[in-house]
């Protein structure tokens, strides 16, 4: 279907599909080419505008890869991150997953939209509002700089979207599907743990990955909250700034180990990540 409608297109439409694509495509790769270039510039080519060509322009080094993964600062925030994004999403889908289903299968005394609401509204308010409160009651429980604390905030800004976007995708699930499981006995919880959630795994993917990203890019609260020794990558590129200031060279290195995670997690769950998109749809 999808290729009769390209096929049938009028040549102003392809043209301009293919302008956007390899627009688009540029702008998503300059971040990329940046980094990689400067990341094996030292600090006279990074300012050079002829240093462009390696081995022609410039002379390439790994000076700027041996001081990063050297720094001790730079392996504790690279593993800070993975456990605290790692940690907020399995939070997140161990309980978003129950509470998605539930909005999704049964009906509550309050309307299942004034419900959702809710969970919209949640993402409404700017995160920096609340900064100063959390940082209170970091002090009060003692969690400042640790990853328990960090792992709370994370999860509870994100459990939210976990809700919604997992709601919808239960929510595909056909009623004939739940009735066939019913006339063949199985309980609430057996259709839940054997039927919707296989049916519903490449959803979850999609929402763990989404989740995981939001978390590894966070820098507000990870700098404000953790800011030495549960310190993550995206603090740690913050601190990029030196004396004589931003040392553009560590800070491509920094960025490329940050970007590293999320594009392979990606790759690895493409087969997924593409039939995630729809959000459910029901097998036969």
């Amino acid at each position: 279907m999808k290729r009769a409608l390209w096929m049938a297109a009028s040549p102003l439409v392809k043209i301009t599909t293919y302008v956007v694509l390899i627009l688009a495509t540029i702008w998503v790769l300059i971040p990329f080419v940046w980094s990689l270039q400067n990341s094996i510039k030292t600090m006279a080519d990074i300012f050079n505008p002829l240093a462009i060509i390696p081995f022609i322009n410039y002379r390439p080094t790994l000076d700027s890869w041996i001081k990063v993964l050297g720094d001790p600062g730079a392996v504790n925030a690279l593993y800070s991150s993975i456990i605290l994004s790692a940690g907020a999403t399995l939070l997140v889908i161990l309980i978003g997953t129950p509470a998605a289903y539930s909005l999704a299968q049964f009906e509550f005394p309050i309307r299942t939209k004034h419900l959702n609401f809710w969970f919209f509204s949640q993402r409404v308010m700017p995160p920096v509002v609340l900064l100063v409160p959390f940082f209170i009651l970091f002090v009060q429980f003692r969690l400042v700089d640790t990853w328990i604390g960090l792992i709370l905030i994370y999860t509870t800004f994100n459990i939210t979207f976990g809700i919604v976007i997992l709601r919808d995708v239960f929510r595909d699930i056909g009623r004939d599907i739940s009735d066939a499981a019913k006339v063949d006995g199985a309980n609430t919880w057996q259709f839940f743990w054997f039927i919707a959630l296989p049916l519903c795994l490449e959803g979850l993917t999609v929402t763990g990955i989404i989740v995981f990203s939001f978390c590894w890019n966070e820098a507000l609260f990870a700098s404000a909250l953790a800011p030495q020794h549960a310190a993550t990558l995206a603090t740690f590129i913050l601190a990029s700034r030196g004396t004589q200031g931003v040392n553009f060279n560590i800070a491509a290195v920094n960025t490329l180990i940050a970007i590293m995670p999320p594009v392979l997690m990606s790759l690895f769950v493409h087969r997924y990540l593409a039939g995630g998109l729809s959000f459910g749809a029901v097998r036969g």
